[in-house]
């Protein structure tokens, strides 16, 4: 078996006194990241993702669906795909930005499917999306969605000319570890992964109750029966204590009900990537499950956030 090289990512930095836990006790952990039992009615909020993604994609004059990211090597190439929504009314002679979206479900569940609702306003609105899908703990490492993540962004970096965006206006956007998947990728060494790509590959990131330190993570023991998380990984995969690439704008975004452990991640990045952290969008009245719902509202605060920072480069 071949051994996979390290991460190609920005050195760590330190910032032991923000790096503080609030508990010793794993219980605390099972509770404050436990999603599905903080909002009991979330099934119904799931549905409404799934039906409101296939409106999006019977709505959408063109869609390509199940594009393959990966490599000939692959190992899990049917994990490896995404789906494509084109811009729709785009000004003549110009390429449209595309914002790459990484959904979340503890990189143990969910699928690119149940996100696409995540497309209908920004295609309205010039903008190309794609969803992608990634494969899923226990099978893979969370180290191997990361590398996963990478790989597909580069894909989408080096297709532009085919598929008809900007390959100089690539954006991320993730809710909850897809917030995880959006720093890490904002660490990236773009030029160390592949030969031609540039260091700000990624222009901004948009992260929505996004999770920046693994260690609770690490402690919650309901998560780390199938992530199988090592004291090796949480160091080498939590952006909170690693350096972005560049200076690209993250914007950050986080529920009103959110647990108390999601509102320390929120501000564990904005304090660490003090040069980086925009906007913090407020959502109030929102928990977990209802917290990308702006993302579908022309007018919300978030969506005017995403449009602006795509609009300022």
């Amino acid at each position: 078996m071949s051994v996979q090289p390290p991460l190609d990512v920005a050195p760590a930095a330190t910032f032991a006194a923000l790096a503080e836990l609030p508990s010793q006790d794993p219980v605390f952990y099972a509770r404050q990241y436990n999603n599905r039992a903080n909002v009991p009615d979330n099934p119904v909020h799931m549905a409404r993702w799934a039906a409101d993604s296939a409106l999006v994609r019977a709505g959408a004059i063109e869609y390509f669906e199940d594009l393959f990211y990966g490599n000939a090597d692959s190992p899990l190439p049917a994990t490896e795909t995404l789906d494509y929504f084109p811009a729709t009314h785009v000004a003549d002679g110009t390429r449209p930005p595309l914002v790459v979206f990484l959904h979340g479900g503890y990189y143990r569940a969910l699928d690119k499917r149940d996100h696409s609702f995540v497309a209908g306003v920004l295609m309205r609105r010039g903008v190309s999306v794609a969803v992608i899908n990634y494969a899923l703990c226990p099978t893979v490492s969370v180290e191997a969605i990361v590398r996963q993540a990478t790989r597909a962004v580069a894909w989408l970096y080096r297709q532009a000319d085919i598929l008809g965006h900007d390959e100089d206006r690539i954006f991320l956007a993730g809710h909850s570890v897809g917030g995880h998947l959006v720093t890490m990728l904002m660490t990236a060494l773009w030029p160390k992964y592949g030969a031609g790509l540039p260091v700000d590959l990624v222009k901004g990131g948009l992260s929505i109750s996004g999770l920046y330190d693994l260690e609770p993570l690490r402690r919650a023991d309901f998560l780390q029966a199938d992530l199988k998380l090592s004291n090796a990984d949480v160091a080498r995969m939590s952006p909170a204590f690693m350096q972005p690439a560049t200076r690209a704008p993250l914007i950050t975004a986080v529920g009103e009900l959110e647990s108390s452990e999601y509102h320390r991640q929120n501000a564990l990045i904005r304090a660490a990537w003090r040069d980086n952290a925009r906007e913090q969008i407020p959502l109030p009245g929102r928990h977990h499950f209802n917290a990308m719902d702006d993302l579908t509202r022309e007018d919300s605060p978030m969506m005017r956030a995403l449009l602006g920072m795509i609009a300022r480069v």
